[in-house]
């Protein structure tokens, strides 16, 4: 009798783990989301599988195509291991040791805590694997030269983790993980020197995208900015993507929202509302289009 009960608590323990594991496939799904990574690696206009790459992504040196990232063994990361995962968002390298272009934007990545990054890493083995070849990037001759990277690297990245303020409210600190970490908003919404760095002082101050696409200033400057915007218009924005004057998002910050901000829980979007809101104002007019 004792014998069985002993063996039926130890049976009992593998659920406790499996509990364990779920919750961490949540978090890595929710990370996901989070980071943006959907809308980049999966091709919605040619109604291609969930991550299997395909997606455009244009720039100011061409065109770059999201990868295959589900866990196909010949086209996607199916031969990763968990370090090969963790130095492509920390470091920007690939398995073999190749720099990736900051398309990939491992430059707010790289300050993921280890615990998301693993969760995350822990869900994409879920994911139903896909065979699709990946397809090239269609750049400019010179961007062509991937040891150049090593230079853009010395001048604009540094690994690095995520510190927070010790005089900010764990809302804001919050916020800030999210913004700075995993939806990268500055990648997109600040403009680029000529070597390709966000220029000093305007990050989040709005840039001209590549294919005429606008990402707007977004710190709270009252006359370029979002300084008229409520903190219920930013929420609901982040949320269904529709602006004060009740029009929708559309282009690329239409995927963002669709396929990111929209799966965030109300409380992570006020953060990121918070942290916004709080950052310096920058006057900064955008140049017309081309």
């Amino acid at each position: 009798m004792l014998l069985a009960l002993y063996i039926g608590l130890l049976g009992a323990v593998p659920s406790l783990a499996d509990d364990g594991a779920s919750e961490q496939l949540r978090e890595g799904e929710y990370l996901l989301r989070a980071g943006g990574c959907v809308s980049c690696h999966t091709d919605k206009a040619d109604d291609a599988p969930f991550l299997a790459g395909g997606r455009a992504i244009e720039s100011p040196v061409g065109t770059f195509y999201g990868p295959n990232i589900t866990p196909d063994p010949e086209t996607g990361i199916g031969g990763w291991s968990a370090r090969d995962f963790e130095r492509a968002l920390r470091h920007g390298r690939s398995p073999a040791g190749r720099h990736y272009y900051p398309a990939f934007p491992y430059t707010a990545y790289t300050r993921m805590r280890p615990r998301d990054v693993a969760a995350l890493w822990a869900y994409l083995q879920t994911v139903e694997p896909v065979q699709r070849e990946n397809r090239s990037h269609e750049l400019d001759w010179f961007a062509r030269f991937r040891p150049g990277l090593a230079v853009w690297k010395f001048l604009h990245f540094r690994p690095a983790a995520f510190e927070p303020d010790a005089d900010a409210s764990a809302e804001w600190n919050r916020g800030a993980y999210l913004s700075t970490a995993l939806a990268h908003c500055a990648e997109c919404h600040s403009p680029r020197s000529l070597t390709g760095g966000i220029k000093p002082g305007l990050r989040y101050a709005g840039a001209r995208m590549a294919g005429g696409d606008t990402a707007p200033n977004i710190t709270p400057d009252r006359e370029t900015g979002i300084g008229t915007w409520s903190g219920r218009h930013l929420m609901r924005y982040l949320d269904l993507g529709m602006d004060p004057d009740g029009d929708f998002a559309g282009g690329a910050m239409g995927d963002v929202i669709g396929e990111g901000t929209s799966f965030l829980s109300d409380s992570d979007r006020r953060a990121l509302v918070v942290y916004l809101r709080s950052l310096e104002p920058i006057r900064h007019e955008l140049p017309p289009a081309e």
